[in-house]
């Protein structure tokens, strides 16, 4: 039995694999610190902060998104071919080291455990193989339109493909010199028909099939370092992963020291800091950011692939000549341009929704949403350059403390109907601040939220107060439109007038306002207990404080919003609520962590929109599971989807509804006192 493994040594050339393998370690250090060069372009940032926490977190994401593939097997087909090949090769990868320390440190590959990692060896083949071959297939037969980097992809796979054939055909040879029992070798179980094929074969075909494998190898090591393949993904997506940001999700970086600052945001590629270069390189084009973002799926200009691959070109254009490097490498090294204009128009910048898709869906954890604040940034505060509808947002909010214009309505209006108390007259007397946001207290159709909410509280005797005229914009729309100056006045100012009244717990229906004074307030000392109103209202009724008719027989399906979704894992209470007042929960296809924006964040809310609607392409998902009403728990999805309905004639079709207003319709006339 050991006969077979130990000829592989006598026939094969060890010293040549060990060369090899310590000149593939230097070629990859030498590959890196060449590329690290260009990483070091942007400016500094301390990605190895919160040690204890980051290795926690990546080894957490190891198991789930790695070993699982949780991400992966999101989209079933590449999921599956991931696996295969992800597998494969580690189980080869692991048999090779294996091998090398049972022959030339502690001898173990005998009997039973021999018979094993025969099997075992052969199966990672067989998967590795399987992987490569369905890769081709998606590639190249069905063509998947995020899916164009055919050229590298070609030749990544072909010499993979080789690899393994060119192992298993030696595997073959090997035991036709080794002649080992029939019942050991068809543990080998490819290796073993390979076997049939080249039984008789003379030494010579083995020593041929060595060096060709060998040479497929290391060309394979050399083309990706040298060219910075795909392949590269290997090496540098787990350090993408463990150099990922661990602030909140929905946290955005403040620009400090405005006064000091010579730039704002990024008007050119230094102007971005080494990680954000660094991402450019681990992302693997895969096109998952693509096939979700709805900016792209509408028909908008950007696509989040292509501004990786974008920038990426013009990170390249800044390298220099190579004398190691193959020479058609470097004969066709783009030219540098500018980034605006040249690299990426505004219409891109400015129509990303900020809904973080892409950040979701991308397996290396590209940070997508901050460069493009970064280049926002830099377009408002430094080029003055903002769309016309938006920069009337912006004057709004500086001279009135809104963005609405022409709004016929006060921030106290609705409260005055149910006589509620701001806090200035409240003396100290209250469990809550009812933070109520711009869209709720002055736009016409989301004042229904308000007045929802004021009543829900009143009924479920609940001490709470608002601002009323004190309060004004939390600076959502302004900081993703990029005016960071702008947010960070509002943002000191409401922090201000908070810690006077002395604020400990705010609730808001706005996941925009709460998604700010949750996450990015303490960025600026304001630190609060900030609750959604679909928590609290969980809340409230868990407690028996509310009380609900459970008799809502109606198909309802419920809208995710991203800022209360995929920045801050809110699902399960908004749903627990309605499931409370007797609703038929149906789901939409993408729900949860893979819901479809809306449309309105990001500053877009404000932006004239061309093309498709993204709003009405929700709208479709909504209507094909024949929902009566489609629940929010967002002003800002509330208004998109009542300008889509009426745009699509379907108000008698699907009606739009927070769950506030749903709730309130359902309360006890008799709830039990706190």
């Amino acid at each position: 039995m050991e006969a077979q493994r130990e000829i592989f040594w006598q026939i094969s050339y060890g010293w040549v694999v060990y060369l090899l393998g310590a000149l593939v370690v230097a070629a990859w250090a030498w590959a890196l610190k060449r590329r690290a060069r260009l990483w070091k372009l942007g400016r500094p940032e301390n990605r190895l902060d919160k040690l204890g926490e980051r290795i926690k977190s990546f080894i957490f994401i190891t198991v789930v998104d790695f070993i699982f593939h949780r991400r992966f097997f999101r989209d079933p087909y590449p999921g599956i071919m991931h696996f295969f090949m992800f597998f494969g090769f580690i189980l080869l990868l692991l048999g090779a080291l294996m091998d090398f320390i049972s022959h030339h440190i502690v001898h173990f590959m005998y009997g039973n455990f021999y018979l094993a990692f025969s099997f075992l060896n052969d199966l990672g083949g067989v998967m590795a193989l399987a992987g490569v071959i369905l890769a081709i297939f998606r590639r190249y037969i069905q063509k998947p339109k995020r899916l164009d980097n055919l050229l590298d992809d070609a030749v990544v796979l072909g010499l993979l493909f080789f690899i393994l054939l060119t192992g298993f055909i030696l595997e073959g040879l090997r035991m036709a010199a080794a002649s080992p029992p029939v019942e050991w070798a068809r543990w080998s179980f490819l290796g073993f028909a390979f076997l049939q094929i080249f039984e008789g074969a003379s030494l010579g075909w083995y020593r041929f099939f060595w060096w060709l494998h060998m040479a497929l190898a290391m060309g394979t090591f050399i083309y990706a370092c040298l060219a910075f393949s795909k392949l590269s993904h290997v090496i540098l997506s787990p350090l993408n992963v463990f150099l990922r940001a661990l602030r909140p999700k929905g946290a955005l970086v403040p620009l400090l020291n405005l006064e000091e600052l010579e730039t704002f945001g990024a008007g050119k590629l230094e102007d971005l800091t080494w990680k954000q270069l660094f991402d450019l390189d681990a992302c693997t084009r895969c096109g998952r950011c693509s096939d979700n973002c709805p900016a792209s799926l509408s028909g908008k200009p950007l696509d989040p692939k292509l501004v990786n691959e974008r920038l990426k070109e013009l990170l390249i254009s800044k390298a220099e000549p190579s004398f190691f490097a193959f020479w058609w490498l470097n004969r066709k090294r783009p030219k540098e341009k500018q980034l605006f204009g040249e690299v990426l128009s505004e219409e891109e910048i400015w129509s990303c929704t900020t809904c973080g898709a892409c950040e979701e869906a991308c397996p290396v954890f590209v940070e997508h949403i901050q460069r493009m604040v970064e280049l926002r940034r830099n377009l408002v505060m430094e080029q003055g350059s903002l769309p016309e509808t938006a920069m009337e947002a912006m004057r709004g909010i500086e001279q009135r403390g809104h963005p609405w214009r022409g709004t016929r309505f006060t921030r106290r209006d609705w409260a005055d109907e149910l006589g509620i108390k701001e806090l200035s007259e409240a003396d100290g007397d209250f469990e809550i601040l009812y933070w109520v946001g711009c869209t709720e207290a002055l736009e016409e159709r989301s004042r229904k939220i308000a007045l929802a909410m004021g009543r829900i509280l009143q009924v479920a005797g609940v001490k709470f107060a608002i601002l009323g005229m004190e309060e004004t914009c939390c600076g959502d729309p302004a900081r993703r439109l990029g005016n960071e100056y702008l947010f960070q006045m509002l943002a000191e100012q409401n922090i201000e007038n908070l810690k006077k009244y002395g604020v400990k717990k705010i609730v808001t229906a706005c996941p925009h306002c709460f998604n700010v004074l949750k996450n990015e307030y303490p960025q600026f000392g304001g630190d609060f207990e900030v609750v959604h109103h679909t928590q609290y209202l969980a809340e409230l009724v868990r407690s028996g404080r509310l009380n609900l008719e459970g008799n809502l027989a109606q198909r309802v399906t419920y809208h995710d919003s991203c800022y209360l979704g995929r920045y801050n894992d809110i699902y399960e209470e908004p749903r627990w609520v309605l499931k409370e007042l007797g609703v038929k929960l149906v789901e939409m296809r993408r729900r949860r962590a893979k819901a479809f924006c809306c449309g309105g964040g990001g500053g877009r809310m404000w932006i004239e929109e061309s093309g498709t609607k993204i709003s009405h392409l929700r709208l479709e998902e909504a209507l094909t599971v024949r929902a009566e009403i489609l629940a929010t728990a967002c002003p800002f999805c509330l208004q998109m989807f009542e300008d889509a309905v009426k745009a699509k004639y379907m108000e008698g079709k699907l009606r739009p509804m927070d769950i506030a207003e749903l709730v309130a319709q359902a309360v006890s006339a008799n709830p039990s006192e706190p």
